[in-house]
């Protein structure tokens, strides 16, 4: 996941950790990987403040999900876990990843959710798409203009724009997750692990929720998203 820095991204997928994407829209990464697209995520923390699981665990858990979703590549800006807020440090932090990979379109999580965090990174990112195209703006980084920016929902299912079929890629999706053991498998006996809402069969509640959205549209499994903007399209 090497990549040269010149090489733009097609999908430039933000999370507030690692898991929150393959959560979201593992599906819909794994389908665009195997059409050829360059896909990248960026977590923006080490997840340090994670019950279970370590940050050196987490990031190899990552390593693991990477290597399943067929990413050009991932990064982490190491930004504070509970600690997301939108300064200026950590506004230009993620202006910086949009200029440094050039993509196409960027995926954030949904503006709502029960996690601070993944609000906080909802909004780091929209300022951020707005800022890396602005010339004046760290002027040291040529300006980037992402086409559009789409929000995936993690916890808390919102209003649905627009839904990607991946019924055949679901298999995938559901490897990517269980990289994550740390975080959704149950304490076992002697291990200093906790019951969290992720370790309550929250892999299954994913799947019965991407389910439930595939029927509204006569397909077995969907992920949705949401859209600020009216979605352009040339022809129905």
């Amino acid at each position: 996941m090497n990549e040269p820095q010149n090489r733009p991204l097609d999908l430039l997928v933000f999370g507030a950790h690692a898991d929150d994407a393959e959560i979201g829209m593992g599906g819909t990464i794994v389908k665009h990987t195997r059409a050829g697209l360059r896909v990248g995520i960026c977590d923006l923390t080490f997840a340090e403040m994670s019950s279970n699981g370590t940050v050196e665990l987490r990031v190899q858990e990552a390593e693991s999900a990477s290597a399943v979703l067929g990413l050009a590549m991932r990064s982490n800006l190491g930004l504070p876990d509970r600690g997301l807020f939108l300064t200026d440090d950590h506004l230009r932090k993620v202006a910086a990843e949009i200029r440094k990979w050039a993509p196409r379109a960027v995926f954030a999580p949904y503006w709502e959710d029960r996690h601070p965090d993944h609000i906080s990174c909802s909004r780091l990112v929209q300022e951020a798409v707005f800022n890396a195209k602005l010339r004046r703006y760290m002027p040291e980084m040529p300006p980037v203009t992402v086409e559009q920016l789409y929000f995936y929902f993690i916890n808390d299912p919102g209003r649905t724009d627009l839904m990607v079929d991946v019924t055949d890629v679901y298999a995938d999706k559901e490897q990517a997750l269980r990289c994550y053991a740390s975080q959704f498998t149950g304490p076992s006996q002697g291990s200093d692990a906790v019951d969290t809402p992720l370790t309550a069969q929250y892999v299954e509640r994913v799947k019965a929720r991407d389910s439930l959205l595939g029927q509204k549209g006569g397909i077995g499994y969907a992920e949705g998203f949401a859209s600020r903007l009216p979605h352009k399209v040339d022809l129905f």
